[in-house]
């Protein structure tokens, strides 16, 4: 029987099933446990330094008590915690991305996919390199500059050379003022040398859903394929580390198994590449199974409430404070809006989830991976954080800066992550806004950024990001940072 060891390289153990379920029995003699819960509370508090705050994180065992803490009053105090934190590291900057579907072939049996080989009758498409370019075109006149690629798994169709191709075709597209500055990847596990490569094509963060944790239903819902070996796709982290890759994604599929075992597993993960790797993952995402051509959410018995993933969210945020958590247009502009709140710090706007989707003028749903809940233009987007306080960032400075893995955790943690994301932040929204803005949205935007200059303490810095944002506004001068 395995083991429980975070800082072993084998799957079933830091994974540990065992480990896991000792946990959840845990959590639930005391999740009413006040005293115990407020030890926890007051270890995931922020706590205000010389140079910034510092944070202490919870481990999976703490964390997953609050989880299953249902005493309203606690769970409140969870949701102001993982406010405060957020706030803390990342201020009210909301990170801007889109993804990219570039082929939907795949040999994978998942059965909540609709890209699973036994779909008949959605369309297969995979982008020429000229179509990438008119993808990424489309794109750049939104006013996109980070991406996020996604293809299915082909050897034949989608190898690693046809995804590095791409990466090439994007990162050489100059179009107007418009630029991918940011290329980040989701394909399927694969190995040490393939992730090699692609730390050498200059993509930014490795994602990969774990889809579950859980190995048995792991099993049962990957039937057939590469993807069917759990152990493989589980340690692809490690070898993407290994590869040289350390900005890595995690993140689970909610609705396919029980969401307190899965939250243990993520946490646990993200343990394991702290123990192991000296950095945890750069982001975690949060998406729920949705409807999609084939596939029929309802036929998946573990779906989750809008006040559970809410709850997941707060606590994922009070576990792993330094990390960046993503939410996809998979939800709607409500669910969004209330979990941006609770540690939420990068979003997608105007996604398309069909495989050359940005070229057609009417959203196409032959070839989408999942419904899109949120349909909003990339500028209503951008309109809707500005009116709720947030800051849209376009940045990608620490990405080119070489401020990756912990060179970025260590930034953070400092607190000086804020001389650099904030006006960077300011000068990337500015960029946006006078090129593709439009009047209402530019009126709201400047108004924002002429009061966060003002928030900025150092008046070296926010004399060179006033000076940068005016040489935006008068020339096409473009891509300051610092």
């Amino acid at each position: 029987m395995a083991i429980y060891n975070p800082k072993s390289l084998k799957a079933e153990e830091f994974i540990n099933d065992g480990e896991i379920r000792e946990t959840l029995e845990y959590a639930e003699r005391n999740k009413h446990n006040v005293a115990l819960i407020d030890e926890i509370l007051n270890k995931a508090r922020p706590q205000k330094t010389a140079t910034g705050y510092v944070c202490a994180g919870l481990s999976h065992r703490e964390a997953s008590v609050l989880l299953a803490c249902d005493i309203p009053e606690k769970c409140e105090e969870i949701y102001k915690i993982a406010e405060e934190i957020k706030l803390a590291f990342y201020g009210n900057r909301i990170v801007m991305f889109a993804p990219l579907y570039l082929s939907n072939y795949c040999v994978n049996g998942c059965v909540y996919c609709p890209y699973h080989y036994k779909n008949k009758h959605i369309g297969r498409k995979k982008l020429t390199q000229a179509e990438v370019e008119a993808e990424v075109i489309a794109l750049q006149d939104m006013g996109h500059k980070r991406l996020a690629i996604e293809a299915g798994e082909d050897p034949v169709n989608n190898p690693i050379e046809y995804i590095l191709d791409c990466i090439k075709t994007i990162y050489g597209i100059k179009h107007k003022n418009g630029a991918i500055r940011r290329v980040n990847v989701n394909i399927a596990a694969t190995t040490v040398e393939n992730y090699r490569r692609l730390k050498e094509a200059g993509i930014g963060t490795y994602i990969l859903f774990q889809e579950t944790y859980h190995k048995e239903s792991y099993l049962k819902l990957h039937p057939t394929g590469p993807k069917h070996d759990y152990d493989y796709h589980t340690e692809a982290m490690d070898r993407a580390m290994d590869g040289g890759i350390d900005d890595v994604g995690l993140g689970v599929l909610f609705g396919l198994e029980l969401y307190k075992y899965e939250f243990a597993g993520l946490i646990m993960h993200a343990e394991h590449l702290e123990a192991v790797h000296g950095v945890g993952p750069h982001t975690i995402s949060v998406p729920r199974i949705k409807h999609a051509d084939d596939i029929d959410p309802s036929a998946f018995d573990n779906s989750i409430s809008d006040d559970i993933f809410a709850h997941i969210t707060a606590c994922i945020r009070l576990a792993v404070p330094y990390t960046g958590m993503i939410i996809s247009t998979r939800e709607s502009e409500q669910v969004r809006s209330r979990l941006l709140r609770l540690g939420i710090s990068q979003v997608s706007g105007a996604s398309r989830t069909s495989v050359g989707g940005y070229t057609s003028a009417e959203r196409p749903h032959d070839t989408e991976q999942f419904d899109v809940s949120d349909q909003r233009t990339l500028d209503e987007v951008v309109r809707w954080l500005i009116e709720n306080g947030h800051i849209p960032s376009f940045c990608t400075a620490c990405y080119r800066e070489g401020r990756t893995g912990d060179r970025f955790m260590s930034l953070c943690k400092s607190g000086q992550i804020i001389n650099c994301c904030h006006p960077n932040a300011l000068m990337t929204l500015a960029e946006y806004l006078v090129d593709y803005g439009c009047d209402e949205t530019k009126r709201l935007g400047f108004a924002l950024i002429d009061s966060e200059l003002k928030k900025i303490t150092n008046p070296k810095v926010k004399s060179i990001a006033a000076q940068n944002i005016e040489y935006i506004k008068n020339s096409d001068r473009r891509d300051f940072r610092f």
